[in-house]
């Protein structure tokens, strides 16, 4: 009975001891490194022994008596301040404090990590938090968590966003690849891909990214040509002495029963390290080269890394330096189906879809920050990545294929198409900023980018399988010219880019010395250049036959060219392509005392297109055509502060989308399964209006729950289409007068457990988005009574979510689990075949079904110095299947068909990290 009235006593005591204090917090910014969080400074009330440090993120939470006390803070070579307050039982008081180095002090020895906060879940919500836009962002210690290997995979995490499978582009709130825009460090890089307007996110390795945002409302300094938002990657600085190696090895489930037999092109011979070496003309290949395949053992997935960072003197001056290197080589192998429909008839059909995929990817990065003084810094970045990826892609096999028309015959259709693909991109950026006086900052950029993107032997076979029953016997096809034929294709993009922007700060500076408002104005430039060039040479092989579809270098030879066969050589395809682009904003930041905020733009933008041609495929080959938009583009983003951590915004803009030069230029691109996609000379851009409004609530450090609402209207919406005629060609064109996005997205960010320190050990992050897409079709694309259709690539809904557990101890254990969903898009609109029987000859749109992703991370902390991690992507293994409807010229009754159908395999992968 004593020690239960001592246990109560004490717990009483405690409460009343509760009762009487009240809650102090803040957070410490580092004004020698921008105002970044300090972690790890020190927190005391005076003359007591109540005190703490800041945690990673620069934050500090303390229980404090009621009274009049003074607050210390203190770090180490920073002047130490002292704060008074006053403080009531039951009481929030927020003090939020600058520290700055001592005069005369030297700080070489003093390891600042402040810099890595930028990479972690607080942090970056604290930026999003503090934001004037809408704005969303991953950082590295969540991509770290979650698995993700590329800036593509990472996008996908954050709401509203989602990945197709088909092209592997980026959507965002259902606005694909032309209606966004991707930067490094605020400064654009080029594209890739012939195919595609963005660079392939895919190519930025998770060891350079420092962290993912995506700004889905428009600020003027950026440039306008932006429908759904701007994708930035934030690349990694120097943050602490620290070098590193890593190692992992895995494989893809498809590949397991293929260990002897991971058939390769012809041209894997030529490559090292996803380096080609071109050992033949185009011309001498035919004969020199060869044309069957080839076969490689043990095809298991590997990587390695390593990293570094140093800081030291320079004459003084101190200089950072972080460096990061990897290569990469994986294997993947699909099997699936394909077909296509033409004005309802079946045109093509395949059983046996096979693809082999090697992908080799190597990366060398190089960040160098030059500190002159406090108030003037210079950076450096300088990236480079060299990406191949072979590829066989076979169908028909199994002598089951069919194409319409086909001579010397319909059935027993066979197709082979090798082809490897090098990518080089150099990324050079050169940035600075000064602070001339407290209230006067200047930033400026300059970039220079480089792309080469070749594919300097691409090798396709379409043959017939005479009798699969009985032999192995092929004929080789001959419709035209070309279809045994060898190819190059070659892209060079040069681009130069440039910003800058003053600020000047005005009004009188509140109690965190900082100023009310801001004045911001500056000007963007932009040059982009393209040389596109492409070669075919050909075989007619009339009446020739082989033995089998493996043995088709016996048949084309130099003796065979004096027995029948012919060579064709093509005249080379050529287009070249400029964008400039000159602009000048200007906005206006504000802060106002009734906790209203926000910032108001206007901007001026000039946009030059220049694109001539020299093509096979367009009446008279050559072909020119000029674009010139001046327009001005408006902004407003506005932030109302509810209450303490609760927020309302409000966002409103005009922008644009600009035709990409593949989708002007009128050169047809044929997929391995045979799809041609061909640009439209007649296309013209996009005007895009936007309205979001948004409530945020940033409940505790790190969590968030969040809903937001938007809207867009779309003038001349651009959208990929089957075009009519008999070509049965895809083309990008502009489907409608108008088209309109509006929905919800609904966000969370929480802790479900936490430990007796107060930690988060068990996490939730989640989102959804729900859309509704709407376009009035122009009569050239209406068919079937159908008038309206939904945007092309969009989901109508997407859901992402992960749940992380850690167990917090100093050999840190990791489990994270995380799935995606988004609903069917469409992979190209429908269109009428013939205007006046529209009702039956027309072609419907394809739709790429939804499905559900899978993964799984698992990582543990050996020691300090060993870091093992276990990762599996895709477990489900989902189906991915694209249909289209289809009506019976016969019955008129409408069916769904599957046209194609594949599964990518679940990736298995073990790493391991040591850091020194």
């Amino acid at each position: 009975m004593k020690k239960f009235l001592f246990i109560t006593f004490l717990a009483l005591s405690q409460f009343i001891i509760a009762q009487d204090t009240g809650t102090l917090k803040g957070l410490l910014s580092d004004k020698e490194t921008n105002n970044e969080p300090l972690p790890f400074a020190n927190v005391i009330i005076k003359g007591t022994s109540i005190g703490t440090t800041t945690d990673f993120d620069g934050y500090y939470v303390l229980k404090v008596p009621a009274g009049n006390h003074t607050i210390v803070f203190s770090f180490l070579g920073y002047k130490t301040i002292q704060k008074p307050f006053t403080i009531s039982a039951g009481q929030t008081v927020t003090i939020n404090e600058t520290l700055s180095a001592e005069e005369g002090v030297a700080l070489e020895d003093v390891v600042i990590r402040s810099s890595a906060s930028k990479e972690s879940v607080s942090a970056l919500l604290l930026d999003q938090k503090k934001a004037t836009v809408i704005k969303e962002s991953i950082g590295a210690q969540t991509l770290a968590k979650t698995g993700v290997s590329n800036a593509a995979n990472a996008t996908t995490k954050i709401s509203g966003v989602t990945k197709s499978e088909g092209s592997g582009n980026i959507y965002i709130r259902g606005l694909g690849d032309r209606y966004l825009s991707t930067t490094m460090n605020g400064l654009p890089i080029p594209s890739d891909d012939v195919e595609n307007k963005n660079v392939n996110l895919g190519l930025f390795s998770t060891n350079i990214i420092k962290n993912v945002g995506i700004s889905k409302t428009y600020a003027t300094n950026s440039y306008a040509d932006q429908g759904s938002g701007n994708v930035d990657v934030s690349t990694k600085e120097y943050s602490k002495q620290e070098y590193s190696v890593s190692v992992s090895g895995g494989t893809n489930t498809n590949v397991l029963n293929l260990s002897d037999d991971f058939r390769t092109s012809i041209i894997h011979k030529d490559v090292t390290l996803g380096f080609h070496k071109k050992t033949y003309a185009l011309q001498d290949a035919i004969t020199f080269q060869g044309w069957d395949t080839e076969t490689t053992g043990t095809p298991i997935n590997f990587s390695g890394s390593f990293s570094a960072g140093k800081k030291f003197d320079v004459l003084g001056k101190e200089v950072a330096v972080f460096l990061t290197g990897s290569h990469s080589k994986s294997f993947e192998y699909k099997e699936g189906l394909f077909k296509r429909y033409r004005s309802n008839v079946l045109d093509n059909s395949f059983s046996d879809v096979e693809q082999y995929n090697i992908t080799s990817n190597t990366t060398g990065y190089v960040h160098v920050k030059l500190k002159l003084n406090g108030n003037n810094i210079i950076k450096y970045n300088t990236l480079f990545v060299n990406k191949g990826l072979d590829r066989l892609y076979e169908q028909g096999r199994n002598g089951l294929g069919y194409v319409f028309d086909q001579d010397p015959q319909e059935e027993g259709a066979f197709v082979r198409d090798q082809n490897f693909k090098q990518t080089t991109m150099f990324v050079n950026q050169l940035l600075g900023e000064h602070k001339w006086n407290d209230n006067n900052t200047l930033n400026w950029a300059g970039g220079y980018n480089f792309v080469l993107a070749e594919e300097p032997n691409r090798i396709r076979n379409e043959v017939n399988i005479l009798d699969i029953t009985t032999s192995p016997e092929i004929q080789f096809s001959h419709v035209g010219d070309y279809q045994q034929r060898k190819s190059s294709q070659k892209i060079q993009d040069t681009e130069y880019a440039a910003l800058i922007e003053n600020k000047w700060a005005l009004g009188i500076k509140d109690e965190d010395d900082n100023k009310p408002f801001s004045l911001n104005y500056g000007a963007n430039l932009r040059h982009k250049e393209r040389t596109f060039k492409s070669l075919f040479v050909g075989v007619r092989a009339k009446g020739f036959t082989a033995p089998s579809i493996d043995d088709i270098s016996s048949v084309i030879t130099a003796s065979g060219f004096n027995n029948g066969l012919r060579l064709r050589i093509g005249e080379t395809d050529r287009y070249n392509a400029d964008l400039d682009i000159m602009a000048g904003f200007v906005n206006f930041d504000f802060a106002l005392a009734n906790k209203l905020s926000g910032n108001l733009g206007l901007r001026y933008e000039r946009d030059e297109l220049d694109v001539t041609w020299d093509i096979t495929n367009y009446v008279g080959r050559i072909g020119t055509l000029n674009r010139v938009y001046e327009s001005l583009y408006p902004s407003v983003n506005l932030k109302l502060e509810l209450s303490e951590n609760k927020y309302l915004r409000f966002a409103s803009s005009v922008t644009q989308t600009l035709p990409e030069f593949k989708e002007l230029a009128p050169f047809e691109y044929v997929s391995p399964t045979g799809r041609v996609i061909k640009g439209n000379p007649a296309l013209e851009k996009s005007d895009i209006y936007n309205f979001d409004v948004k409530y945020e609530m940033f409940p505790q450090r790190g969590q968030l729950f969040s809903a937001t609402a938007f809207y867009k209207l779309i003038n001349n919406p651009i959208n990929l289409a089957q075009a009519r005629g008999s070509s049965g060609n895809f083309q990008y064109s502009n489907t409608g007068d108008e088209a309109t996005v509006y929905g919800f997205e609904l966000e969370v960010k929480t802790d479900l457990l936490k430990n007796a320190d107060d930690e988060g050990i068990l996490n939730l992050t989640g989102n959804i988005t729900k859309m509704w897409l709407q376009q009035d079709l122009l009569e050239n694309f209406q068919y079937n009574n159908i008038t309206e259709s939904s945007l092309q690539g969009a989901s109508d809904f997407i859901a992402n979510g992960s749940l992380s557990f850690s167990d917090k101890k100093e050999n840190e254990f990791i489990a994270t689990l995380t799935g995606n969903y988004s609903s069917d898009k469409i992979f190209s609109l429908g269109s009428p075949e013939d205007f006046a029987n529209s009702a039956q000859l027309y072609n419907d749109e394809i739709v790429e079904k939804g499905f559900v992703g899978l993964d799984l991370v698992l990582s543990k902390k050996l020691s300090n110095n060993i870091l093992l991690k276990l990762v599996g992507r895709n477990l489900l293994n989902p189906e991915i299947n694209q249909t289209q409807k289809v009506k019976s010229l016969i019955t008129g009754i409408e069916t769904n068909e599957t046209v194609l159908s594949y599964k990518k395999g679940s990736q298995l992968t073990l790493s391991v990290k040591y850091t020194f």
